[in-house]
């Protein structure tokens, strides 16, 4: 057969499809109008602060586990082998970091977002920039994730492609707009119980039929399927144990470190030792997840070898080659393919809706509350509402604009994972390294930016005509997919070198560029000029505060106390106390505040107040 086979969906499937996009409706709705029912910020943004911390560690996982992870990853597998599993071996370290650095920063400065640190710790100017990188990155990518499962689905079975877009779109904008962060926390948790039913129905009927798990092991090793520890050192290599384990480190700190989409659900709950233990609860579900990828793909090559449906023609690529395999397993269980399509949009839905949310909590508290700090709660509620919708609308659009993209949609999937490395090079500047200051924030991110783009947008120009016909790699922190080429037999040089990094190294690659460029322009920039410290807000209220841009090398004591971890001294504590002193690696949070920094209302002239409260060292 050389032509596209459909196959059709049941009336069963269909039943079970509407099921998922009622339920996740409904959840958004019983918010609406029980409860607190939305009426202020907190409630909407913040879900009152008042999480447990399962539904927040589900929460988490289906925001990494999207659509094109589901997609992608028994892809990858069926093509390449199973060396990409050891993706989860930086899962440990890109979760204990977080849990145990960027989480009690966020949570003690009491933020809503995670740019409102930017300005806490350097100025304005700073925030904004940040905040404007993030929401690029979002509004690009949420219409891409929107789009590609449609597609698939629309190839592999003739659902109506618009039809499904609308259906996710709408109903996602819904429960969103209607129920805050607490319907999205909620709707997560159904959909990723939706996401494990499928995954787990696709692969056990998919090994019954192969004869069994260990007959799929088998045809898999004989496959050459079974990749064993590849410790090549080599950055230009595909998938090593250095590139997943090391350089997806930095993948799982971009995402889960400083994303505002994860930020926002550490802050949502009720205590910090709750939001640390909903990272530690992440980690076994996330190797849960990828081994289900990894077990789908190897049960893909047992029932078609080498002999795929894209060679075939049954497909016309691989996105959509888990859909055909999907559809062939299970023709004759009518309810188990509308299963694994709920589970595949289940995907999407948790992605999108996080990308609503945290788009209108930034736009909110960096772009219109400092602008307008006379704003009564409710007409900010109404207002982050307001937003909610529009970009529910704006993703509908881009899904559109991806819809003509055709081949460089891998290009702007790629966008997601170049945009991350900066924004996370951005705070660890400033988390990490006390002398850094405004202008040095600045100019890193912009040539983390500028590196980003180049690195990526030259790596997919310059292999495009050599370039396996859509071939994706699996999302790897929700959110990067590239293109997978074929390997060039000579070793790159030069230019073409830097264009041949493995994309499992852009966030460390674009993050260094970061802290490095912003450390040296922070030292260049002439002398330091004292910050003073902002009056306390408790006593004068009517004061207008503002955090000084700091001209030089900043200071410890002109740091904003709270906004800096004291990382340098904990690792360089064998110096005497005057060497620490001249490097900044003293950090004066645990000797010197007498409080926890606490994020207080704005004022006037859209700068901070800080209050201490419950007298105790801040780390």
């Amino acid at each position: 057969m050389d032509e596209l086979v459909q196959k059709h969906f049941s009336a069963v499937d269909y039943v079970i499809f509407a099921v998922l996009l009622v339920a996740s409706a409904g959840i958004g709705l019983y918010y609406a109008f029980s409860g607190g029912r939305q009426r202020t910020t907190q409630e909407f943004l913040l879900a009152d602060r008042s999480m447990s911390c399962l539904p927040v560690s589900l929460s988490l996982l289906a925001t990494f586990q999207s659509a094109v992870a589901i997609l992608g990853a028994p892809s990858e597998i069926y093509a390449n082998g199973t060396q990409y599993w050891f993706l989860g071996c930086s899962y440990f370290l890109g979760l204990l970091i977080p849990a145990h650095i960027f989480i009690p920063v966020f949570y003690r400065l009491r933020l809503t977002s995670a740019y409102q640190y930017l300005e806490l710790r350097f100025n304005k100017t700073v925030r904004i920039c940040g905040t404007v990188t993030f929401i690029f990155q979002m509004v690009v990518y949420m219409g891409v994730v929107l789009y590609a499962p449609a597609l698939a689905l629309n190839a592999v079975t003739g659902f109506d492609l618009w039809g499904a877009v609308l259906a996710m779109g709408l109903v996602c904008t819904l429960y969103t707009t209607l129920g805050g962060l607490k319907a999205v926390i909620w709707t997560d948790v159904f959909q990723t119980v939706v996401m494990f039913a499928g995954q787990l129905a696709v692969i056990v009927v998919g090994a019954h039929q192969a004869g069994g798990i260990s007959e799929v092991w088998r045809r898999a090793q004989n496959g050459s399927r079974i990749a064993g520890l590849d410790l090549n050192p080599d950055p230009l290599e595909r998938h090593t144990f250095w590139t997943l384990g090391v350089g997806g480190i930095f993948l799982m700190l971009a995402l889960y470190g400083v994303n505002q989409a994860q930020v926002q659900r550490y802050l949502s709950s009720r205590t910090e030792k709750e939001a640390i233990m909903s990272c530690y609860v992440v980690f076994p579900c996330q190797q849960i997840v990828l081994t289900l990828g990894c077990l789908m793909g190897l049960v893909m090559f047992a029932r078609y070898g080498e002999d795929s449906p894209l060679d075939k023609g049954y497909v016309s690529s691989n996105d959509q080659m888990v859909l055909y395999f999907v559809m062939d397993v299970l023709q004759d269980l009518p309810g188990l393919p509308g299963l694994f399509v709920a589970c595949l949009f289940s995907g999407a839905l948790s992605t999108i809706s996080s990308a609503f949310n945290s788009l209108a909590t930034v736009t909110m508290e960096d772009l219109i509350k400092p602008h307008f700090p006379a704003m009564t709660e409710t007409r900010a509620t109404l207002l982050s509402k307001g937003l909610a919708l529009a970009y529910g609308l704006v993703c509908l659009a881009m899904a559109y604009i991806a819809s003509l993209m055709g081949s460089v949609l891998q290009a702007a999937l790629s966008i997601f994972g170049m945009v991350g490395g900066p924004l996370l090079g951005l705070f660890c500047l400033g988390m990490f390294f006390p002398w850094a200051n405004s202008v040095g924030a600045v100019s890193g991110l912009l040539a983390g930016l500028v590196m980003a783009f180049w690195v990526g947008i030259g790596s997919f120009v310059s292999r495009f005509p050599a370039a396996v016909p859509s071939t994706t790699a699996p999302d790897v922190g929700n959110l990067t997919t590239v293109a997978s080429f074929v390997k060039a037999k000579t070793r790159p040089t030069g230019l073409n070198a830097l264009y041949s990094l493995s994309y499992m190294w852009y966030s460390a690659h674009n993050s260094t560029t970061v802290v490095v460029v912003g450390l040296i322009v922070s030292l260049l920039t002439g002398k330091p000029r004292p910050m003073p410290h902002p009056p306390r807000a408790t006593a004068e209220k009517n004061m207008p505060l503002t955090l000084m841009l700091t001209i030089g090398p900043m200071k410890e004591k002109d740091v904003t106390p709270g906004t800096v971890y004291p990382i340098l001294g904990n690792l360089l504590f064998f110096l005497p106390e005057r060497y620490k002193e001249k490097l900044c690696c003293v950090t004066p949070l645990e000797d010197k505040v007498q409080g926890c920094i606490r994020l207080h209302a704005i004022d006037k002239s859209g700068g901070f107040g800080l209050v201490t409260v419950n007298p105790k060292p801040v780390f």
